[in-house]
């Protein structure tokens, strides 16, 4: 039977850096270099993607521009058949616009009332501001 030996068993040091390694301020260099290098290249991808972004939506509200102008086109023709429409009750012709105006300007004092309603509902964001200021303290502290 072989005893086996207890003499301690050698091993290269690997804590020593060898002369390949690079330094600790090579590596940092590299590592800051790579960082600025990937920050430009997202920031060149954003760009790239919000100028398509900024193109079909630059058409989009041309088209929507287009179709407001046609509703307003469609509302002034149906004020007309409505004025007309009363004025087949016998009534004259002016007194018939008359009342289409009156109509539409309750409709919109309505709309103007109920948009004021709203509009004084509106509070700031306390929870958020409260947060920001927690973590603006917390920041400071640390």
């Amino acid at each position: 039977m072989t005893q086996a030996s207890n003499a301690p068993v050698t091993r290269p040091h690997s804590d020593v850096p060898s002369k390949d390694d690079p330094t600790l301020g090579k590596l940092v260099a590299d590592a800051s270099r790579d960082i600025s290098s990937l920050v430009r290249q997202e920031i060149a991808l954003a760009k790239s993607e919000l100028r398509i972004s900024v193109k079909a939506g630059g058409f989009g509200i041309g088209l929507f521009a287009g179709a407001a102008f046609i509703g307003v086109l469609a509302i002034i023709m149906l004020s007309v058949a409505i004025a007309y429409f009363i004025h087949m009750t016998g009534l004259d012709l002016a007194w018939c616009f008359l009342i289409v105006f009156v109509l539409y300007v309750l409709v919109a004092a309505l709309l103007a009332f109920v948009g004021v309603k709203k509009v004084k509902q509106v509070r700031a964001p306390e929870r958020a501001i409260h947060q920001a200021q927690e973590t603006k303290n917390i920041l400071q502290r640390g």
